[in-house]
């Protein structure tokens, strides 16, 4: 399953083409969008296969998917109709097309919109827009200019992107993609890139970050480089510490920590979980050689900071382990600068397959086609700023009855909360294994939503910039409680993109605190002053939610796009100084209660209809199905 959210009011969502229920134009929907207010999802017809496709958003608030798998029909078997590849160019009982090659262009829409236009739908049509190059499980960035480059994939796939042995590590046989290409092309060819030879084998959905350089981190495998993709030239890093692997079918919890002007905005990633199984237990496109649910999960946890401000060599850090191992564990990056850990498994490794090297039966296999098992229904909390050893919390936090395993996803919404979706280890729909297909999804309310007051800012831009003039947000004295002064003093205003969520990653998840200073008023209200962004490497532009903190509670978000909305050199100035700190000499205060609890953090379930999955809380209301 995949999840953006579109703006205030919608989340899309796009499952892979199998034998869901719901149908559109004679055929199983994979395609819908949902609305957040009245919780009703509507299908939507996707041409394409898009399992396992890659997204990314553009500058002017649009987004667009790549790639994905041949076309499939019943059992994920391949299609009626060959390609030249030797997967599926159509298939006359699923009705989808080859999706291999695809970009997958959409405006989403509001509800002033009419959504029955073409102007609300997907354009998705190979022949009027593709890429150069197949690519299944690909990577994407996006780049200071708006620019989105691709980076390898499978052509025709499976499990792992190898043979073994691994004897033709840059082509296996012409089942792997080794190349990068961007988006627009702009007259640029596919070009090789030698990091995925490096990486064969485990480097499908390889982890990218653009730096303040100019130049991506990108990990595969065990292996890290810092990229200049203008020149193709890589500089190895130290390699991923004990062999732990964190891109799929390992799948870690990867995320950056936020920016912050406390650290400099200085990047650093993290990344937790994943596996440490050896190079033989992977196996090859098939299945794996050895019975992966079996085989713990990694804790470990590893800091890196690509490009150290002292100027030093960058290498790995050891962070605090997690609370238990998890496979396919999701980051998702909260307003108050804490990060969720959320879904996924004890045991094994993403994916599915009806045999290991172990086990040579379909029967014989424990879990179905999964290839993990022991779900993890309590999150973690995360605090990057906390002190070494004490940086992870569940207490309080409530517990999941829900398999969130392959194919999960999670995106946090506008109000603060995070949606919980999907889970599908099986080839086709399959409801009655072990680990079902998942028509279920659940809201995640973090231990803010504790609080009875909540910040309600007004003068939040639609634009924000790369530097030039400050910006003006106004809170009301019933943002908060307390001492107005220290109200004030404990406010921050934060840009977080969400991204493009699938297989346990956020692509382009992003979180930027703006620099502010403040008045506090003699009436009780807050003017806060606002510095717009830094420069696009650090936050490249497109759309984000704003939200305002106060004392470690988010108000809404309100969706802004940052940059000048189109794909080309982003305008950038100097920031403009900001006014100096005004303290109230009243003694301005409110009584109600504002702080963050840390007892507080649970599911709910929602009333209506959503498309593949059904909302749930993690204390549950019934939805209906769709898909299913």
């Amino acid at each position: 399953m995949m999840m953006f959210l579109g703006n205030d009011e919608k989340v899309y969502i796009l499952d892979k083409a199998e034998g869901n229920a719901a149908t559109i134009d004679g055929h199983p929907a994979w395609g819908a969008v949902w609305d957040i207010a009245t919780q009703q999802a509507t299908v939507m017809d996707v041409q394409t296969n898009t399992f396992c496709a890659s997204g990314m958003h553009l500058p002017n608030g649009s987004w667009v998917t790549f790639g994905g798998n041949g076309a499939v029909g019943r059992g994920g078997n391949i299609g009626s109709q060959l390609n030249t590849a030797g997967s599926g160019a159509w298939d006359a009982l699923y009705q989808d097309f080859d999706g291999t090659k695809a970009i997958r262009l959409l405006n989403p829409c509001t509800n002033s919109d009419s959504f029955s236009s073409s102007e609300c739908q997907w354009l998705d049509d190979p022949s009027v827009i593709s890429m150069q190059k197949r690519r299944w499980y690909s990577a994407a960035e996006a780049l200071a200019d708006g620019t989105v480059v691709l980076i390898g994939g499978f052509v025709n796939g499976g499990y792992v992107n190898r043979n073994y042995p691994n004897v033709d590590p840059e082509f296996e046989g012409g089942a792997a993609e080794p190349t990068y290409e961007f988006y627009p092309a702009n007259g640029r060819t596919a070009t090789t890139m030698q990091f995925m030879i490096t990486t064969s084998g485990l480097n499908s959905y390889a982890h990218t970050y653009l730096l303040n350089s100019g130049k991506m981190l990108v990990q595969a495998n065990i292996s890290t480089v810092i990229w200049d993709y203008d020149n193709n030239v890589e500089t190895p890093l130290p390699d991923m510490p004990n062999n732990v692997a964190r891109v799929y079918p390992a799948s870690g919890a990867v995320a950056m920590l936020p920016l912050t002007p406390k650290n400099n905005y200085t990047q650093t990633i993290l990344f937790c979980g994943g596996t440490d199984m050896p190079d033989y237990a992977w196996g090859n496109y098939a299945y794996p050689n050895i019975n992966t649910w079996d085989y713990p999960a990694s804790q470990d946890c590893q800091r890196l900071t690509p490009e150290p401000a002292d100027g030093s060599s960058p290498k790995y850090e050891a962070d605090d382990d997690m609370l238990e191992g998890r496979t396919m564990g999701q980051f998702i990056v909260l307003p108050n600068g804490k990060m969720l850990v959320i879904n996924g498994g004890l045991n094994g490794t993403a994916g599915y397959a009806q045999k290991t090297g172990e086990t040579d039966t379909y029967a014989a296999m424990p879990f179905g086609m999964s290839l993990a098992s022991g779900p993890v229904g309590t999150p973690a909390i995360y605090d990057p700023e906390a002190p070494k050893g004490s940086r992870w919390s569940n207490d309080g936090l409530g517990t999941s009855q829900i398999a969130r395993l392959y194919h999960s996803s999670a995106i946090l919404l506008p109000d603060a909360s995070v949606l919980v979706a999907g889970s599908n280890p099986n080839a086709d729909v399959n409801t009655s294994t072990v680990y079902p297909t998942t028509y279920k999804a659940e809201i995640f309310y973090p231990p803010y939503f504790s609080a009875t007051t909540r910040p309600a800012p007004s003068g939040v831009p639609k634009t924000i910039s790369y530097g030039g003039n400050y910006f003006d947000i106004t809170l009301p004295k019933t943002s908060y409680t307390g001492s107005a002064n220290d109200a004030a003093e404990n406010t921050t205003v934060v840009l977080v993109r969400s991204g493009f969520s699938t297989h346990a990653m956020n692509m382009g998840q992003r979180y930027l605190q703006l620099n502010n200073s403040y008045t506090v008023n003699n009436n009780g209200s807050i003017t806060l002053h606002v510095a717009q962004a830094p420069n696009p490497n650090l936050f490249q532009p497109g759309p984000a939610l704003l939200f305002v903190n106060v004392k470690g509670v988010p108000s809404n978000g309100t969706t802004v796009i940052v940059g000048n909305g189109q794909i080309g050199t982003q305008p950038t100035s100097p920031a403009s100084p900001l006014p100096q700190n005004v303290l109230s000499t009243s003694s301005t205060s409110n009584t109600s209660t504002s702080s963050e609890s840390q007892n507080n953090g649970g599911f709910r379930t929602l009333t209506n209809e959503i498309i593949f999955a059904f909302l749930s809380g993690f204390s549950l209301l019934i939805v209906n199905v769709i898909f299913g």
